[in-house]
């Protein structure tokens, strides 16, 4: 270790020291000075520390956070960045938080969440040992391009990870694809049933096989083009799971009661997170515990146990108000909020929050590709459906011309207003934020309110 990673390190806990007085996250500017100092930094933090990565477009933060609940429980020494900093900048700061000043590691093992694009290069300097893809769906095509793109981020950064076992999601066609072009052991997880009583209407990502281009046929669907996918033509299919839910057996506001498989075991159990793609979150979990030779036991009862990352069906109550925050970003994620939503049968206020700063994306057009026709449908269910954010008018825009009664659709720019409203309903609120939407509204909730800061 020599002088150049001693005042990398330095820096960065000075930095983050600095902006935490300060009431700043400090997950990304820590590393950014540190990287300024010696730009293969991680390289150094990173060895011979056991790291799981987590990738793909959705799910990333909620898997991470499942995985983690499996670590504690097994009372692994470990530390993740937690806040979801996941570029190169804040999975190095989270590095250089549990290393000594010399850059040796305090922990044995790292849990990482990885944006896609940035996996490539992140993937030079961490050795993996496992590495799960939740699924690949289109997502900021400002960022990110159309999904060969992400495909191709993906695949990058598993070539450069030579020692990772691969947890594959089985019913995500492009998923699926990276097997032949990776030589690493692979496992492949799935759900092998519909999940949905009432589903939206959804455009595909990805309707033409990978290989041959003729349109899939599906022996079922769960959503977007994830399920039991399989090419008339050129006989490319959904591959058999060793990590399986089998059966759904009851929803609730609050979870899901499933039947797993584990390599041929099965297991009852809830899943205490409600929506139907968290489902694939929790497999993802027990496929990565498997491959770290956790005990099935461990790893169903982490399930139930599982408390939601930040803004990923967060519940606050605020004065005997419930409100539930579920960060959105693109069209498939927030098709399936409204699953979520019209399997419920209680009233409820709906409320989005749409800002198109570079972490959320410029491009707003996404809106027009989700199906909110589906609130008109339950619209009888709903007191309202609000809007809030830098681009409220245009949601309202787009609620109106989904048919939603206009008696419904409020416009309310103002964090502070739509807050108390919130909470002056007294009944339960779904709130889904895009992301510095979801930022600016959490630290609203934590300063006045108490809440935890979402770093913590």
């Amino acid at each position: 270790m020599g002088l150049k990673t001693v005042c990398a390190v330095s820096a960065c806990k000075l930095t983050r020291f600095i902006l935490r007085i300060l009431g700043k996250g400090g997950t990304n500017v820590p590393g950014r000075v540190a990287l300024a100092i010696q730009p293969d930094l991680l390289g150094v933090l990173a060895k011979n520390v056991t790291t799981i990565i987590v990738t793909g477009t959705n799910g990333k933060t909620t898997t991470s956070r499942m995985i983690e609940k499996s670590l504690i429980n097994a009372n692994w020494n470990y530390f993740a960045n937690k806040s979801g900093a996941n570029m190169l900048s804040g999975i190095t700061a989270e590095f250089a938080m549990h290393a000594g000043i010399n850059g040796k590691s305090k922990c044995r093992y790292a849990l990482i969440e990885c944006d896609e694009a940035a996996f490539r290069t992140v993937s030079k300097y961490v050795d993996a040992k496992c590495i799960v893809v939740t699924n690949i769906f289109r997502d900021q095509l400002d960022r990110y391009g159309e999904v060969t793109h992400t495909l191709n981020f993906i695949l990058e950064g598993i070539q450069n990870s030579v020692n990772a076992v691969v947890c594959l999601n089985a019913d995500c066609s492009l998923s699926v694809s990276l097997q032949e072009q990776i030589p690493n052991p692979v496992r492949f997880y799935g759900v092998e049933c519909e999940i949905y009583k009432n589903k939206v209407q959804e455009v595909s990502d990805a309707p033409y096989c990978i290989k041959c281009k003729t349109e899939y046929e599906y022996d079922y669907r769960t959503f977007g083009h994830l399920g039991g996918f399989r090419c008339p033509h050129c006989g490319y299919h959904r591959p058999d799971t060793s990590i399986t839910v089998k059966r759904v057996l009851k929803y609730t506001p609050d979870g899901s009661q499933v039947e797993i498989s584990v390599d041929g075991k099965s297991y009852e159990t809830f899943i205490n997170l409600p929506g139907g793609y968290n489902i694939y979150n929790a497999i993802a979990a027990v496929a990565v515990g498997k491959v770290l030779h956790m005990k099935d036991a461990l790893l169903i009862d982490s399930l139930n146990q599982f408390e939601c990352g930040f803004g990923r069906m967060e519940k606050f109550t605020v004065q005997g108000t419930d409100i539930r925050m579920i960060l959105i970003k693109n069209p498939a994620g927030c098709n399936q909020v409204l699953n979520f939503l019209s399997n419920l049968t209680e009233p409820a206020l709906f409320v989005a929050a749409l800002n198109d700063r570079d972490a959320d994306g410029t491009d707003i057009s996404w809106i027009w590709d989700v199906d909110f026709e589906k609130l008109a449908d339950i619209s009888e269910r709903l007191t309202g459906v609000w809007t809030t954010g830098i681009r409220a008018n245009e949601m309202a825009m787009r609620f109106q011309y989904a048919g939603i009664p206009m008696e419904k659709i409020r416009v309310i720019p103002d964090y502070d207003t739509v807050i108390q409203e919130m909470i002056a309903q007294k009944m339960p609120v779904y709130l889904m934020p895009t992301y510095t939407a979801m930022l600016d509204i959490r630290e609203k909730f934590s300063s006045k309110y108490g809440f935890k800061e979402f770093w913590e």
